[in-house]
């Protein structure tokens, strides 16, 4: 999704203190940033940060890292969740966010993070055969995930492509991560996980797009 440049969001980001811009510092010590021992889960991709922020604070005993390499995007992240966490007189402990290009995550994070659940949420869906490459759930990137993500940890991915969907589960088998669940209509399955309905989902789903998704476990 592109975005016009916004002049406050870098100014905004370095005086936040839930922003970390220099993540390579933090390369198997970001437990150290949320002065507890709660689970770690990490969103790729984050966008404006209407997932990221609603979930984080939802679940208050689990930290939260979200990702995207577009300071507008983190702008906007940053807002929406001082926003809601504002708006509930809460101080926002359980949320970090950092600028940095996924597909060279291994240098922000190791195995010592232990992270237990990755979040993939409508990421650019890169059709053209020489791009798919760069798709977020492409074998190249989870055979990366899968140095951190700790044994038994999870990925959940969700998209509107019928495309992606269908070739990120053979991604998944690919590198022999087990898939536990997957729906061709997340909003009509039930219990299939408690899912957050974003601004972005809810613009395919007015348009009659059903949206796929997936959990899948490392073994």
């Amino acid at each position: 999704m592109r975005i016009r440049f916004k002049a406050w969001a870098r100014p905004e980001l370095e005086a936040s203190k839930f922003y970390i811009d220099n993540p390579e510092d933090y390369k198997g010590k970001w437990k150290s940033l949320f002065l507890n021992n709660n689970p770690i889960h990490l969103e790729l991709g984050c966008g404006k940060g209407s997932f990221i922020s609603q979930i984080a604070f939802k679940n208050h005993n689990i930290n939260y890292i979200a990702i995207d390499l577009v300071d507008a995007m983190l702008g906007l992240a940053k807002r929406n969740v001082e926003q809601l966490y504002g708006e509930n007189n809460r101080e926002v402990d359980n949320v970090i966010l950092t600028r940095y290009d996924i597909e060279r995550i291994l240098n922000i994070f190791s195995k010592e993070d232990e992270i237990e659940r990755i979040y993939i949420n409508f990421c650019n869906p890169w059709p053209r055969g020489k791009h798919r490459k760069k798709r977020l759930t492409h074998t190249r990137q989870l055979e990366k995930y899968k140095e951190f993500l700790k044994d038994g940890g999870e990925v959940l991915f969700k998209t509107d492509d019928d495309g992606l969907f269908d070739d990120s589960l053979k991604y998944f088998e690919e590198c022999n991560f087990k898939i536990i669940d997957k729906t061709y209509d997340l909003a009509n399955t039930e219990n299939f996980w408690d899912n957050i309905v974003t601004e972005h989902e809810k613009m395919f789903m007015d348009e009659g797009i059903k949206i796929k998704a997936l959990k899948a476990q490392k073994i």
